[in-house]
């Protein structure tokens, strides 16, 4: 238990940072952002066999792939507060100069940042290149990738899902946010995703679910569940089931706070509802 409270203070920090980020700049994508804070904080705190040290190489440890790359407010938050670079390097979310861009990239050389992303669809292919290279390696470490539901709408992501499973691809795990909403609106509404479960199983992949994807215990158990399932032949799917906006009550359930900053007085009342644990930056 008293491990269980540290990491959801921990994830209170975070929401706290991503409210905090994106007002500051009155921009970026706070609703998937807070969705994802369990599986980030889990991923990073608690799953990942990574180094110390940050190098772009991977070698030797697990390796991570953000494919929907707008929710980098949770991202960098948790790559902060994992100890890659400065917490207060937050301050400069989405400025001018700034390594902390809207959607990361690569060249202004931020730890833990392998690769460009934003543009969707391309994240799952980026995954099983490294799953990949890791086999021709001789490296025993896994690659997770981490994707949109609404992005499933791109066809890359099917070209991939086909390679993975074809090519034998079994040291890659691609959690889905499943939230049910997008940019323009509920996902049913914009472009129904039908059985996602059955799509990934005919394209011959393992498929499991985490029903509570903002319960940190819940996300714990099965991202390692999920790791369990490696090394059998088949790449490793997870629907993780999570609500938009978690955390703050006027943002929860609606895709209203896709890409949309609070103002100053719903910063007040978001940053009531996660009260300060770790320390501000």
């Amino acid at each position: 238990m008293p491990k269980t409270k540290q990491l959801e203070d921990f994830a209170t920090q975070v929401r706290r940072d991503i409210l905090r980020q994106v007002h500051k700049v009155n921009s970026g994508h706070p609703g998937g952002s807070l969705g994802c804070t369990e599986f980030f904080v889990a991923l990073f705190q608690e799953v990942l066999d990574r180094k110390d040290d940050f190098d772009m190489d991977g070698i030797d440890e697990d390796i991570f792939f953000l494919s929907n790359g707008h929710i980098s407010p949770v991202y960098y938050s948790v790559l902060a507060r994992s100890g890659y670079f400065p917490v207060e390097e937050l301050n400069t979310f989405r400025l001018i100069n700034s390594r902390l861009q809207g959607h990361p990239t690569t060249h202004e050389g931020l730890p833990g940042i392998r690769i460009a992303s934003g543009s969707l669809g391309q994240g799952m292919s980026v995954a099983l290149g490294a799953a990949q290279a890791k086999k021709l390696n001789n490296d025993s470490h896994l690659v997770y990738s981490l994707h949109g539901d609404g992005e499933l709408q791109e066809g890359q992501i099917w070209e991939a899902a086909m390679y993975a499973s074809g090519k034998k691809v079994d040291n890659l795990i691609a959690t889905i946010d499943y939230n049910g909403k997008q940019i323009d609106g509920a996902t049913d509404d914009v472009l129904p995703l039908g059985d996602l479960k059955a799509k990934f199983e005919a394209f011959g992949w393992d498929v499991m679910e985490i029903k509570e994807g903002n319960n940190i215990s819940a996300v714990i158990e099965g991202l390692k569940e999920a790791k369990s399932r490696t090394g059998k032949g088949k790449p490793v799917c997870i629907l993780m089931h999570t609500v938009m906006g978690n955390g703050v009550d006027f943002m929860m359930h609606t895709h209203a706070w896709h890409g949309k900053a609070p103002n100053d007085e719903q910063l007040e009342i978001g940053l009531a509802q996660n009260p300060e644990t770790l320390g501000d930056y």
